[in-house]
């Protein structure tokens, strides 16, 4: 066997495309070793599957218990293998992944929950992002048409019917109490989280009324102008220079810029 051949039969033992006549028993001897020994480094793709997505899914991950979220961690690694050598980057599609599977239909919020997470995971490692304070002279001087924001490091916006937020902070820092998610989950209290960097720590809370949209478009690259035309749609008494003050002091946004027209859809 040369080395392409080894290096695919390596990565078919990983990722579980066997050798169907050693398993069906019409192979030879030493093919029937070859695949026994592939297999070694099958079960070692699933330790290190699921040691992967605990580590960035750990709230999804004490929700399904270690057995369910093993057998989901092994489904996801066989559906959808890394495509870069490093494992941290490997997860993104776990959310799709779980709306999907019919043996969790009946936990619909797990879905949000893991996108939730994965954006604190993202966040963690997203690039660096310099303030720009003296760029929001640009406000006094151009239309918000003509504006987008700039985004701080790692800003995510993900919008759930389920209390995601709640669910999350619940489990990694004891607050709110279990007692008082289990009842929102129950009511079906819907919640938007934002999350960001602030240094090296990421960071999540619920956005605030008429945030969620200024954010979605500062996440999206849109105009300022889209962006407040919606936060005043959902909050009328919206206040974005109340807002943006607080937003730049906690690093939710860097500054701003013109907008370019060939960013214009």
């Amino acid at each position: 066997m040369n080395l392409a051949s080894q290096q695919q039969a390596l990565l078919d033992a990983v990722f579980g495309r066997w050798d169907e006549a050693a398993l069906r028993g019409t192979a030879t001897q030493n093919d029937a070793m070859r695949v026994r020994g592939l297999q070694a480094y099958r079960s070692n793709g699933h330790a290190l599957a699921q040691r992967a997505l605990v580590a960035a899914f750990p709230v999804t991950a004490q929700m399904l218990e270690e057995k369910n979220f093993g057998a989901l961690a092994r489904a996801f690694w066989h559906a959808c293998p890394p495509e870069k050598g490093d494992i941290t980057h490997w997860g993104a599609g776990l959310a799709d992944f779980i709306a999907y599977a019919p043996q969790l239909s009946e936990e619909p919020h797990l879905p949000d929950l893991a996108r939730v997470e994965w954006a604190l995971h993202e966040a963690a490692t997203a690039a660096d992002v310099q303030p720009e304070p003296a760029s929001f002279a640009l406000l006094m001087e151009h239309d918000p048409a003509s504006l987008v924001l700039l985004p701080s490091a790692g800003l995510w916006v993900v919008k759930s019917p389920w209390p995601v937020v709640s669910i999350v902070n619940a489990h990694l820092t004891s607050e709110p109490k279990l007692d008082h998610v289990a009842q929102r989950l129950h009511d079906g209290i819907s919640e938007a989280a934002v999350i960001w960097r602030q240094g090296f720590k990421p960071v999540l809370r619920e956005v605030l009324a008429g945030e969620a949209a200024v954010l979605s478009a500062v996440a999206a690259g849109q105009s300022l102008a889209a962006g407040l035309d919606a936060a005043l749609e959902s909050d009328s008494e919206f206040d974005f220079n109340q807002w943006l003050v607080v937003a730049f002091q906690s690093s939710l946004v860097a500054g701003a810029a013109l907008f370019q027209p060939e960013d214009k859809t």
